[in-house]
């Protein structure tokens, strides 16, 4: 059973009261440990389409169904509570808390949900990215590439099933993308989760298991990737 299902999916937006079509007629299913770049210029849908994935937005043609449930039909606590326990976010400008070391927001998803043993599982996650040692430190603190593994280390924190990466190596140089993207091919080798990035890179698309390509809102072609291709 596929984790992530999208069926004929369209997201339209008002605009001077005319409708835009943001996604139209998207269909696309993603099976656990899978990695899938969504590939395509800015403005081609690939971050309106990842907030789909997550439960974030919900389209208004088609359906989307998340760890076999119908996003659209969950009410406002349920939807809360399936990306909270199923759905890791990494974005492009890291989104971690300035006040706030960085073992502190790897571990504020598990507080917030009031679960046990935080503090212990945050240092896991940032051993697991080798950024244990900076643990203390605030996140001016950090470069952009260790902001970024940090930010790994708290999507991962509450084992997701469903990891959603939306370019997550724009503002680093090459070298560190390089690492950032390293960590992502290791996250579904040894935890399993599904991945689904977002990029304009076809050097980072190439990664992937699977490559989807959009233009102007539609799937252009996806590419199957050999299976050699897997990670080891």
């Amino acid at each position: 059973m596929p984790l992530l299902e999208l069926h004929e999916v369209s997201k339209h937006y008002q605009a001077d009261g005319m409708p835009v079509a943001a996604l139209q007629d998207i269909s696309l299913n993603v099976e656990p440990g899978e990695f899938v770049a969504l590939m395509g210029r800015s403005g081609c849908g690939k971050s309106t389409l990842l907030n789909l994935c997550g439960a974030m937005d919900f389209p208004t043609g088609g359906k989307v169904i998340l760890d076999g449930k119908n996003t659209r039909e969950l009410s406002d606590p349920e939807l809360t509570r399936l990306r909270r326990e199923k759905v890791g976010f990494i974005f492009q400008s890291f989104q971690l808390l300035n006040t706030l070391t960085a073992v502190e927001n790897v571990e504020l998803p598990l507080m917030l949900a009031r679960q046990k043993d935080a503090r212990c599982r945050a240092l896991e996650r940032l051993r697991w990215v080798e950024m244990e040692d900076y643990a203390k430190r605030l996140p001016h603190q950090l470069s952009g590439g260790e902001q970024q593994r940090v930010a790994i280390a708290r999507a991962l924190v509450h084992d997701p099933r469903l990891l959603l990466a939306d370019e997550p190596t724009g503002n680093l140089d090459s070298a560190t993308g390089e690492m950032v993207l390293t960590l992502l091919r290791r996250s579904v080798r040894d935890f399993g989760v599904a991945l689904v990035m977002a990029t304009h890179s076809a050097e980072n698309a190439a990664l992937a298991n699977r490559i989807v390509s959009l233009r102007d809102g539609r799937m252009v072609s996806p590419h199957a990737r050999e299976e050699a291709t897997r990670f080891r």
